[in-house]
């Protein structure tokens, strides 16, 4: 990541100096009429959020950033499952190399590549096999292709809070428990993709990286102020699974503790990846990020391989989703341990299930 990227996502944590903040809260006002003219607009049917035949779960959030949407897209799948449904998922597929609606993966297999399809919907293809996912910009077109294509009796969009052309079920919101609106302001002054007001649309709130309800505090005064009545639920990421890059095999939980690594993520939330690799025992010697869906070269990899070996560790680690996009290039000599990882809620779990039984009953 480069400094003045460093800088600018540090702003968006912390604050900006009274220069830029008083020219970026200009273009922040600006956002924010544009805001206001569109829910004008859907308040008055001049625009309109189209139904489907079957139920509707969104899975988004307030902030640009990382907050765990891809994991709890996972989870939801998995609960529609077991409520007898036939779920698929709709995303964007953000910085695909393809337009239009395109099928990732049917019931079969995955028909497209990362590049053609997003490095989160593959991502999330390879997670649910048997689960049809489908891109395209609007969500309604996709969404309706996988109902009538693949006999879909239910739909989770990925990162659609914002997204208001499909009517909706179940509006299910993630934020870190950790300074979860960063400073505060609208974008491009801040992270904030909407005002806090938008948490009253939320029928749940997801707060990532807290054990305890205690660790949310941040999140459960915004959702009681903006939202009251709407659960706040707790959640950490666990490891799934870790495998060896170049060899393709499989790493125990005993080696992963026992590592010396060199760790590296392109992703929105670099640190939390950081965070679990601490919490799984892992000894980390230096962390480097790249930018979020940053898609690697060959020079990079000989960067960091060459970096390692400056470290002495036994090798580099990065995260399911990098690996998507590197998987491709020449791998390091020294050993790429991938790491898989999973959302696992730590409170509020019956909200989550009596969540969905409401708004999507039993297939």
């Amino acid at each position: 990541m480069t400094d003045g990227g460093s800088r600018f996502l540090q702003g968006w944590e912390e604050g900006f100096a009274k220069g830029p903040a008083r020219i970026l809260g200009a273009a922040g006002r600006g956002y924010s009429g544009l805001l206001g003219a569109r829910d004008w607009l859907y308040a008055r049917g001049v625009l309109k959020s189209r139904a489907l035949p079957v139920p509707v779960v969104s899975v988004g959030n307030l902030t640009v950033g990382g907050t765990g949407k891809t994991p709890a897209v996972e989870v939801a799948v998995q609960t529609l499952a077991a409520l007898g449904h036939r779920p698929a998922v709709v995303s964007r597929g953000y910085g695909r190399r393809t337009r239009g609606v395109q099928v990732v993966a049917d019931a079969a297999s995955i028909r497209l590549d990362a590049e053609e399809a997003g490095d989160e919907p593959f991502l999330l293809a390879r997670r649910l096999p048997g689960v049809p996912v489908v891109v395209g910009s609007n969500r309604y077109d996709p969404a309706r292709l996988a109902v009538q294509r693949f006999g879909a009796t239910a739909i989770v969009l990925d990162d659609a809070f914002q997204h208001r052309t499909l009517r909706k079920d179940l509006e299910i919101v993630m934020a870190r428990a950790r300074n979860p609106w960063g400073n505060g302001a609208l974008l491009p002054a801040g992270p904030l993709r909407e005002p806090l007001a938008a948490l009253s649309r939320a029928h749940l709130v997801v707060a990532t990286g807290a054990s305890r309800m205690e660790d949310a505090a941040a999140v459960v005064s915004s959702v009681g102020t903006h939202a009251p009545g709407v659960p706040v639920l707790t959640a950490v990421y666990e490891v799934a699974e870790c495998w060896e890059a170049n060899r393709m095999r499989p790493v125990s939980r005993d080696q992963l503790a026992s590592a010396r690594v060199l760790a590296f993520a392109g992703i929105a939330a670099p640190r939390a990846f950081e965070e679990t690799l601490r919490a799984a025992g892992v000894a980390v010697q230096q962390f480097l990020a790249f930018a979020d869906h940053h898609w690697y070269t060959p020079a990079e990899v000989a960067m960091l391989d060459a970096r390692a070996g400056d470290l002495h560790v036994e090798g580099l680690m990065t995260t399911e989703k990098d690996w998507v996009r590197l998987r491709k290039l020449p791998l390091p000599r020294r050993p790429l341990y991938v790491l898989s990882i999973r959302l696992a809620l730590t409170t509020g779990e019956d909200l989550w299930r009596s969540a969905f039984e409401r708004a999507c009953p039993k297939a």
